[in-house]
């Protein structure tokens, strides 16, 4: 996960060369004259690797417009601090001023995603971006039915 802009500029300079680098080894296998499964196979894990770096590109880029998603049960917590303080526009630096912590702190917090955070904290964090999150508990679909344990009552006349 791209978690500032640092890593941002560095992973579409990666991109921008993996890229490159692609289309020359796709051109020096063409010229081998290999089959075309040889050459798809000899590409598909730098195509692999070029597509996670795009997706990761894309999904910075959409945090930063404001896509969020959504969170359930808590699940995912931790990214979706990440994820508030970039669609906010905050540096890590300066959640750590407001915070009272070390940039480092920060830095650490989100490259663990929050692992273990207590409901203070993460309240905290909350309260400094300027973010209010609503919880809603939905029912079960249906209620289950007591089992049935072969224990039924039979009337004897």
């Amino acid at each position: 996960m791209i978690r500032n802009e640092t890593e941002y500029r560095e992973a579409v300079r990666r991109l921008d060369e993996e890229r490159e680098r692609l289309a020359q080894y796709g051109a020096r296998l063409d010229e081998m004259k290999l089959s075309a499964d040889d050459v798809q196979r000899a590409l598909d894990p730098m195509r692999s690797f070029h597509e996670q770096l795009a997706e990761e590109v894309a999904s910075y880029e959409r945090l930063r417009r404001g896509e969020l998603g959504e969170l359930t049960n808590l699940h995912g917590l931790g990214q979706t601090l990440v994820a508030l303080r970039i669609a906010t526009g905050l540096t890590q630096r300066q959640l750590a001023e407001v915070l009272g912590v070390h940039e480092s702190q920060v830095s650490r917090d989100e490259r663990n995603e929050y692992h273990g955070i207590t409901v203070e904290r993460a309240s905290r964090i909350l309260d400094t971006l300027k973010v209010h999150m609503r919880s809603r508990f939905d029912e079960p679909v249906s209620r289950r039915e007591p089992e049935d344990n072969g224990l039924a009552a039979v009337a004897h006349p």
